[in-house]
């Protein structure tokens, strides 16, 4: 991630920042804990000969935590997946317009996969996840936050872009 004063200025910025932090610290604890449960696997296939069988179904929750609150992070540092050179490559007068569709495209993809995710969360945290006997919930719930997450950050930066204002700095 970049520095915060790279990234964010005033209150507000600086909140966003530690929040995408927080993502990225959350997802990289995960990232140790399916790595720590893989190695039970092979531990436990090959040396006990016993399979744990809630292995797959833990790895397929931490997945999707992990994806989605880094994908969250993605944004705020600018690091998700874009084709700035086409921007770029254009003429200011069309690659201006082109920058402020880009962030409001990223808010409405944000708050359609925060509503989808939501939904989705709702919809199935009555039943359990095999085997783990958490709500199936937990699986979708990640996506609804990454969704509130990417509305959020680009919003900061769809301000930032406005005339005369210095959120942050390109």
């Amino acid at each position: 991630m970049k520095p915060m004063s790279e990234q964010a200025t005033g209150p507000l910025g600086r909140a966003l920042d530690l929040l995408a932090r927080a993502c990225m610290l959350v997802a990289g604890v995960q990232i140790v804990l399916l790595i720590a449960v893989f190695g039970w696997l092979v531990f436990g296939r090959y040396i006990l000969n016993d399979t744990p069988t809630w292995v797959e179904q833990l790895a397929l929750v931490l997945v999707a935590w992990i994806t989605f609150l880094g994908a969250a992070a993605g944004v705020w540092t600018r690091s998700h997946l874009s084709i700035e050179f086409v921007r770029e490559a254009m003429p200011r007068v069309i690659g201006v317009p082109l920058h402020w569709l880009g962030v409001f495209g990223m808010i409405v993809f944000g708050a359609c996969l925060a509503w989808q995710g939501w939904g989705l969360t709702t919809s199935t945290w009555s039943r359990s996840i095999p085997m783990l006997g958490i709500a199936e919930g937990w699986r979708a719930l990640p996506m609804a936050i990454c969704g509130v997450l990417t509305v959020v950050f680009s919003a900061y930066h769809l301000a930032g872009l406005l005339p005369g204002r210095t959120v942050h700095q390109e």
